[in-house]
């Protein structure tokens, strides 16, 4: 696992680094065309990811087979394993890097850098002595989502076969009658966990100490790529040709080659539906539970406000599989009435994702002044109608924001609801799941390209708001 970790992260920042730099800091052609691209591959989640690169590259993919019937390969080399899951989960990972590496570059000043070419050095040299210093606290921010998101892949690892302790912690729950290997190795997930927040802490504080402050801010001077232009560009349509158009476009093969291959494939309505109204149920419940942790936070500071918003973040660093196991065991031995139930199934999203809703609706909130609030309450208003009347119409971008992402998440969230959703409740992630441990790559095909197509508009509405400058605007 850390193996794995370790090599996603770098596989992630080579591939996000140099991209952001090119869209940001260069005249490459249609700059704004391709950063919109890098980020859509957020909307493929790391099991899909794996099941396209499986229908494309694996032993019976569409690669395998134009080779056979062209040059006679009959075998190609095999990605089961470590080489296909850094693959699937780079393609899923790398846009956090991209898009927090994207921003600092675009905030940074570049006074320093033209005067570093000023002396002499090539923008190569200034980037790699003056501009990289700069980004080491959003590479390492970006590197930890990535680490984490690895750190707690379920769907991706068990496509591609590769021994990590979230397969085995879920292979233990299902072989055996007596869990407690299961609860131990999930302990030890979260172990590793503490031990990745501990590693970026210390690294962020130094990261930080290096960082120069903001100058004049003015926009930086594009780089002339010259005769570099064409490899820049080669470079991008490789990186988005296979963490975009392969997926997809394997995907829509199969969707379309699904009734020459076998029974006909119903489309999944009935797994939309359960996907919509338990993802939309998260989000509802998310938004009115981090609201008042919010206001609490930023409105009445104090140590125990505090302590209570560093723990609501807590579930954000937690893997899927190990609340979902929690609540099992929750579940099976004080409340056996709730287990594999909505409910239930909607708590654990609730405790996974409600960081995503409290960051947003924490990050609007700062940027209404309270004296705005302070006005309301002294023309009599009490506190709860100013909340409801005042702060939450200010803060609704924020709040929109933070009940797309559960949402968004929810939708794609794979370990937590197969071990916690009610009978009978199959939604798109679980639909993928069983069709793609059987081979059944053609059935599917549909449910994936459905739960991207639905997962696309909030990709583009929150990188819309991104670009706005964050989630709401400054109120005095």
């Amino acid at each position: 696992t850390a193996l794995l970790v370790a090599a996603v992260v770098a596989a992630s920042v080579a591939v996000a680094l140099p991209l952001a730099w090119l869209v940001t800091r260069t005249d490459l052609p249609g700059r704004r065309l391709w950063a919109a691209a890098a980020a859509l591959p957020l909307v493929i989640p790391s099991y899909v990811a794996a099941l396209a690169l499986l229908g494309a590259l694996g032993p019976r993919g569409l690669l395998q087979g134009l080779l056979e019937r062209v040059l006679g390969v009959e075998r190609l080399p095999e990605i089961y394993g470590l080489s296909g899951a850094v693959l699937a989960l780079t393609l899923s990972t790398y846009p956090y890097v991209f898009l927090l590496a994207a921003a600092a570059l675009r905030g940074l000043d570049p006074a320093q850098e033209e005067a570093a070419r000023s002396l002499g050095l090539s923008p190569l040299a200034s980037f790699r002595r003056v501009t990289l210093p700069s980004l080491r606290p959003a590479l390492g921010a970006g590197g930890l989502l990535v680490a984490l998101y690895t750190l707690s892949d379920f769907g991706a690892v068990s496509l591609m076969q590769y021994p990590a302790l979230t397969r085995a912690v879920y292979l233990q729950y299902q072989a055996l009658f007596n869990r407690t290997p299961a609860a131990v190795l999930a302990l030890v997930l979260v172990a590793l966990t503490a031990v990745l927040l501990v590693l970026e802490s210390r690294y962020a504080r130094r990261a930080r100490m290096l960082v120069s402050g903001r100058g004049t801010a003015q926009p930086a001077r594009p780089v002339a790529l010259g005769r570099w232009r064409w490899p820049a560009l080669a470079f991008c349509s490789l990186v988005l040709g296979l963490f975009l158009v392969l997926p997809v476009g394997v995907l829509v093969y199969w969707a379309v080659r699904a009734p020459a291959l076998g029974p006909r494939v119903d489309l999944p309505w009935s797994e939309v539906g359960n996907s919509l109204f338990g993802s939309a149920l998260a989000a509802a419940v998310a938004v009115v539970a981090v609201l008042p942790i919010a206001v609490l936070a930023q409105r009445y500071s104090s140590r125990w406000t505090r302590a209570l918003e560093r723990l609501s973040f807590t579930g954000n660093a937690l893997p899927g599989i190990v609340i979902a196991l929690s609540l099992v065991f929750f579940a099976a031995r004080y409340g056996g009435r709730i287990y594999q139930t909505l409910p239930l199934l909607v708590f654990a999203y609730v405790v996974r994702f409600l960081p995503q809703a409290l960051a947003a609706t924490g990050a609007a909130l700062r940027g209404v002044s309270p004296r705005v609030e302070e006005a309301a309450r002294g023309l009599g208003r009490r506190p709860a109608a100013v909340l409801l009347t005042v702060t939450v119409p200010l803060v609704r971008p924020g709040i929109l924001a933070g009940a797309a992402l559960v949402f968004l998440s929810a939708m794609k969230e794979l370990p937590a609801t197969l071990l916690l959703r009610p009978i009978g409740f199959d939604t798109l992630a679980t639909e993928i799941w069983s069709a793609t441990t059987v081979g059944a790559y053609s059935e599917a095909a549909p449910a994936a390209l459905l739960l991207i197509a639905v997962s696309a508009p909030f990709v583009y509405v929150l990188a819309a708001r991104r670009e706005a400058r964050g989630f709401g605007a400054r109120v005095e």
